[in-house]
């Protein structure tokens, strides 16, 4: 089993910055692929970004690419999600996931994602 803890979310205006951060616990694995995805009212859950413990292979959807920066945080067995120029339709609820899908298009599913967090919200103002 691993646990999955999301902080860091919280009300922001347009171009303004956010740095998510997920705890993980438990059952840890290297071998393990750390996912962020959102999901606002009336919405899917959409992909939002994916790196691999073992390996720097950052992966980002369009819509965040150049805006968003995922990264490992080893010290504390978390992963980030640093989230600037934000926008209006960047308004969710973010979650932390775990899984142990590697090659795309599977990293960009939810179902690929076995462990999940509880979420946190993101609201950017315009």
């Amino acid at each position: 089993q691993v646990q999955l803890v999301e902080s860091g979310g919280g009300l922001v205006q347009t171009g303004g910055s956010l740095r998510l951060s997920c705890a993980a616990s438990g059952s840890t694995s290297s071998g393990y692929t750390m996912a962020w995805f959102r999901q606002a009212p009336g919405e899917e859950r959409e992909f939002v970004a994916a790196i691999r413990w073992s390996a720097y292979i950052p992966y980002y959807a369009d819509s965040v690419k150049g805006r968003f920066t995922i990264g490992r945080d080893n010290a504390n067995n978390a992963v980030y999600l640093q989230m600037n120029s934000l926008k209006p339709e960047d308004t969710a609820v973010y979650h932390c996931a775990a899984g142990t899908a590697v090659v795309v298009p599977l990293i960009t599913r939810a179902r690929s994602y076995d462990y999940w967090g509880q979420g946190t919200q993101v609201t950017v103002s315009s």
